[in-house]
């Protein structure tokens, strides 16, 4: 990427977006999400963001990263568990509309992924995995130096893998991983027991007990969805971003779990590292697709 092009990364709490030229941030803007979550309130913040960012004189296209399924074509938003409302919506033209400026739109975590290749530590790789963990799970897969979107659009979505049995997941399933090992599934059960619904606090108590049980078995999901990617795509990384990646020392409690599950030819070659990107990987993933259209 060349051009000035802002990339924004929408979260369920936060909106994260840059102003970004040859991968240099030249500017940044955080500040929480709507209230409410509406397209009206998001919609607005995004228009006011990216007149914030953009030079004077300058109309530039914005590239944004949003939770949830897009169909094939990028054009609409099939389902966001963190943005019900928004079901069905022409999200591409309604953003143009109101923004009033070319938009690419791609699913958060393959924006990550773009950044990664572009930027990370999978610069030169053709096959990895970038997995989102937060609030929710998210993936972004990449084959032979592509993303891997399926037939439909839809690949990439670990946190919907069936992985248990009775945990109710935002999309209105139940047993999906991100129901289990999300973060926020992992406050709510803290929270019916009268611990503390914050995962930061948490994390510094999790060799309390009480707080154990709670995360230990989350961890342990999660460490069976990784070597089932593992086994599936053969992959010479898997990343782990998002704001859960940065626990102290999650790696070093996820890796050898992991391991357990792994075929052991596979063991030899596993390969997984916390991205030295952070919340930058999908902001400049985004920034890379609008680049595409100034």
């Amino acid at each position: 990427m060349s051009k000035l092009s802002i990339g924004i990364d929408i979260g369920g709490h936060y909106i994260k977006a840059a102003l970004i030229e040859e991968y240099k941030f030249l500017r940044r803007w955080e500040e929480p999400t709507s209230e409410g979550r509406t397209i009206e309130g998001v919609t607005e913040q995004l228009k006011r963001i990216a007149g914030e960012l953009e030079p004077p004189g300058y109309t530039l296209s914005v590239g944004i990263g949003m939770p949830g399924f897009l169909d094939l074509q990028r054009e609409h938003l099939v389902l966001s568990p963190n943005f019900p409302d928004w079901k069905g919506l022409p999200l591409k033209t309604l953003l143009e509309d109101r923004l009033k400026r070319k938009v690419m739109i791609e699913n958060d975590a393959n924006c990550y992924a773009l950044g990664e290749q572009l930027a990370g530590l999978a610069k030169g790789l053709k096959d990895f995995v970038v997995l989102t963990l937060g609030t929710g799970i998210g993936g972004g897969i990449v084959v032979d130096g592509r993303l891997f979107k399926g037939a439909h659009g839809f690949a990439g979505e670990p946190g919907h893998m069936a992985l248990g049995e009775t945990e109710l997941c935002g999309c209105g399933c139940y047993g999906h991983l991100e129901a289990i090992s999300g973060t926020d599934a992992m406050e709510r059960k803290a929270g019916q027991i009268g611990l503390p619904e914050d995962m930061k606090i948490l994390w510094a108590r999790k060799d309390e007990p009480a707080i154990a049980e709670i995360i230990m078995p989350s961890l342990q999901t999660m460490a069976k969805a990784i070597a089932s990617i593992t086994h599936l795509f053969d992959p010479e990384m898997i990343i782990l971003g998002g704001g859960f990646s940065r626990a102290e020392g999650l790696l070093s409690i996820l890796e050898p779990m992991a391991l357990k599950y792994l075929v052991p030819h596979f063991r030899d070659i596993f390969n997984l590292k916390i991205s030295l990107l952070g919340n930058d990987a999908a902001m400049l993933g985004a920034a890379s697709l609008a680049d595409e259209l100034n």
